[in-house]
């Protein structure tokens, strides 16, 4: 009997809109260097943050900018940043992974990836199937059980018959993400960190199936944002595994949940795009180096800016660093509020403003409106012109 099979004719329109919005994205071109790095790390940190706390690590999407940029934040647990940083290393595992020419589905890649999920921790059995042991999936509101996983017995042989379901191949990619993701959560191979890994497997099959931008390998932010829509998904499957259980509204979900993803980037990451181009023209107005925008880009979104984090986004000596974002406040794009090691930086009186002079935004108000109101004027103007091209509502969906 296949494992948990699907309707291979229930998905042909999702998949063919998908398509169609990977078309339109890889027209648009390359995205500026600095910018796509940026854009990289940011959807980065907003992914892990997402993913591990739908696993119960108490982290903000913050703590988690301030981990992953080398930083030590003293309210989160030694554990909790070991475990942020371990999956980041997995999405970075499968990422160097997805482009080899010996790729292939198998154990070794699905433990390895479990292993740097849960950083190599001994006593959460890191990269080790559960063989020999139980699951039960618990409802943590109301402690009943919800899901008995497969036995701990028949684990890695469920565990090569979804990776050889993987090697045989499936139809577009999106559905052999979504299929991977669902059969890891059912199969339950590991005692934790199932979730984590099921979710990062998805982003390697879009990957590799060809929709590398970020707008397609992000999708831990959005589930993490619609969170109740995430498990219910998860019915289909009953109170137990069963290798025969059809899994087909759980893909469905899945890239109708992709769709949603990326209509809402498109507008987003362009208006942040021209925002980020923006920043470094203000900088440069000022006589400061494009550089600085790793600093700027933060204080534009309210964030504090030290020049540690600082630094590390920039690549430079500490020296350079100091210099950089004394010569900012001194042009008051910035403003610096305490003293020595505790100083931080952020948006000064002159950044909106030259931010929004660049984008031709005419009006803007306080210091705590601005931000708002030049992204509602640059969502207002994107709209307009997808709509003048002929893209409505759902837009870019084939007509053919």
């Amino acid at each position: 009997m296949s494992i948990l099979p699907y309707d291979p004719d229930a998905f042909h329109d999702l998949t063919q809109e998908l398509d169609a919005w990977r078309r339109v994205l890889d027209y648009r071109g390359p995205l500026p260097r600095a910018w796509c790095g940026r854009l990289r790390r940011d959807l980065e940190v907003e992914a892990v943050a997402a993913s591990t706390r739908m696993e119960g690590v108490n982290v903000t999407v913050e703590e988690v900018r301030r981990i992953l940029a080398g930083d030590r934040p003293p309210e989160v647990p030694d554990e909790d940043r070991e475990l942020v940083e371990g999956y980041r290393d997995a999405m970075s595992f499968v990422l160097r992974r997805a482009d080899d020419q010996a790729f292939s589905w198998d154990k070794g890649l699905v433990v390895g990836l479990h292993d740097r999920v849960l950083a190599g921790r001994h006593d959460l059995d890191a990269g080790r199937l559960r063989t020999d042991k139980p699951a039960f999936l618990i409802n943590r509101s109301t402690g009943e059980q919800v899901f008995l996983p497969a036995p701990g017995e028949d684990v890695l042989a469920l565990v090569e018959d979804a990776c050889a379901r993987m090697e045989k191949g499936h139809a577009h990619p999106a559905v052999a993400a979504a299929w991977i993701h669902v059969a890891i959560a059912a199969i339950h191979p590991f005692r934790d960190g199932n979730g984590r890994s099921a979710r990062i497997l998805a982003s390697l099959a879009m990957y590799r199936g060809g929709f590398k931008r970020p707008e397609f390998t992000s999708l831990e932010e959005w589930w993490g944002r619609h969170i109740d829509d995430y498990y219910r998904l998860f019915d289909c499957l009953g109170a137990e595994f069963h290798r025969g259980t059809d899994v087909t509204a759980f893909i469905s979900g899945a890239i109708q949940a992709q769709l949603h993803q990326v209509r809402v980037l498109d507008v987003t990451l362009r208006a942040q795009q021209q925002v980020w181009i923006a920043v470094e023209e203000a900088a440069e107005d000022v006589g400061l180096d494009r550089r600085l925008a790793n600093a700027l880009w933060d204080a534009f979104f309210g964030r504090d800016v030290t020049a540690g984090y600082y630094r590390s986004l920039a690549d430079v000596s500490p020296a350079t660093a100091t210099n950089d974002l004394a010569t900012a406040v001194s042009s008051s794009l910035l403003r610096a509020e305490g003293q020595r090691r505790g100083r931080r930086y952020l948006a000064g009186e002159r950044l909106y403003s030259a931010v929004a002079q660049r984008l031709f935004i005419l009006d803007i108000g306080t210091l705590e409106t601005a931000r708002e109101e030049i992204f509602a004027e640059l969502t207002r103007r994107l709209t307009m012109s997808g709509k003048a091209l002929g893209f409505p509502g759902r837009p870019w969906r084939d007509e053919n």
